[in-house]
């Protein structure tokens, strides 16, 4: 039996060793060649990929792959694991496929239903647009997708494994839908990152598709091997202009850009949580510099030093916060220039359950300060 688990990528990436995981660069037709098996030859939807991201990728194989019995789609950092944290082998994805129809990722849960869920970030309007195509062309599968969408529960990322049969029955449906509503909606409005609507409307189909069809569907553990590319630029951009100490600039560009990708701070994305903490240094580092005290430029001028430096203050205030005042805390606080900016900053926004008693660690940062003779760090905390 012949296993292929196509890889989708637009970077280059730390390929598995696997044989049966195949790199396939989607959206080739209008990039740089990135030396893998490109999406842009054969029959090829590879110039629409801002369109439909990795879902050109899903087009090709459906097209053009001939040999392979079991076909399965991952992304360069989402991959699917077995039950030590490791890649699948082609003898685990046959042994599960043996009873079960079809592999996805693991059950998601929204706080909400998912028709509102999806409208949180993009076009509500155009998923119903979907659900009117499928009424008119799949009419036995309507009531399924009224039940997604009122339903808070989904699979992501087009993560999936199935035999080649079951793969192409699945790929056209899909394609068949998602190119009629191509017909009925206008993206050119849309900023980049929305502009790959159909990638995002394809997420809840498979779900709605494996339950009309009654299929057993195995849930896998999806494991992420690195951060959005995106979000990895994102973060090294922010890294240039803290080292140039253009705050300003930063600040501009910060907000800027999550405008156009929103999805680079999403947990999924921002898989170590710096882009809550990148807002506040920046947001520190202006307010320090507007009122002429050197506390992170003096610390430091490298933005993965500060994120350090935060989650070390960090440390130090949630003891405060709890009556701990312990003198390594106190030693860091001063010798690593913690202002008191920053420290109301990081109080203030500090997440639920992290400072227990906000006013006790304010106590405590204002004994520090006075023990040392910082009485400008003393009258800040007093104004603030």
């Amino acid at each position: 039996m012949k296993v292929k688990i196509y890889t989708m990528t637009h970077k280059k990436f730390q390929e598995p060793e696997d044989a049966i995981y195949v790199p396939l660069h989607v959206g080739r037709a209008g990039a740089a060649d990135l030396g893998y098996l490109g999406d842009d030859t054969g029959d090829s939807i590879s110039r629409w990929n801002n369109y439909y991201g990795e879902l050109t990728g899903v087009y090709w194989v459906w097209k053009n792959e001939e040999d392979a019995d079991i076909i399965g789609v991952c992304h360069y950092r989402r991959f699917f694991l077995n039950g030590q944290r490791k890649l699948m082998t082609q003898q685990e994805y046959e042994e599960i496929l043996k009873d079960y129809d079809i592999i996805v990722s693991n059950e998601v849960q929204a706080d909400t239903n998912y028709l509102d869920y999806f409208g949180e970030a993009h076009n509500a309007r155009d998923l119903l647009t979907v659900g009117e195509v499928i009424a008119e062309k799949y009419p036995d599968y309507a009531p399924y997708f009224q039940s997604a969408m009122e339903g808070n529960t989904y699979y992501y990322g087009n993560l999936m494994v199935m035999p080649r049969k079951l793969f192409g029955d699945y790929a056209e449906w899909l394609f068949a839908i998602l190119f009629e509503v191509e017909k009925r909606i206008d993206v050119e409005s849309y900023d980049l990152y929305n502009q790959r609507v159909f990638g995002f409307l394809s997420e809840q189909m498979v779900k709605i598709w494996a339950e009309k069809n009654q299929l057993k569907v195995y849930e896998g553990a999806v494991g992420i091997t690195a951060e959005k590319a995106e979000t990895v630029e994102f973060k090294l951009a922010m890294g240039q202009l803290v080292k140039m100490k253009q705050i300003d600039q930063a600040r501009q560009m910060f907000y800027e850009y999550l405008k156009v990708r929103p999805d680079v701070r999403l947990e999924l994305s921002d898989i170590r949580g710096e882009i809550p903490i990148i807002e506040q240094l920046l947001y520190i580092a202006q307010e320090e510099q507007q009122r002429g005290i050197e506390g992170l430029m003096r610390h430091s001028a490298g933005l993965n030093e500060w994120i350090a430096h935060y989650r070390r203050a960090m440390e130090c205030l949630t003891h405060f916060s709890r009556g701990q005042i312990r003198q390594e805390d106190a030693a860091y606080i001063l010798e690593g220039n913690v202002s008191w900016v920053m420290g109301k900053v990081m109080l203030m926004n500090a997440g639920e359950g992290v400072i227990a008693n906000p006013a006790q660690a304010v106590q405590a940062l204002y004994n520090i300060y006075q023990s040392a003779g910082r009485t400008e760090d003393c009258e800040g905390l007093e104004r603030g």
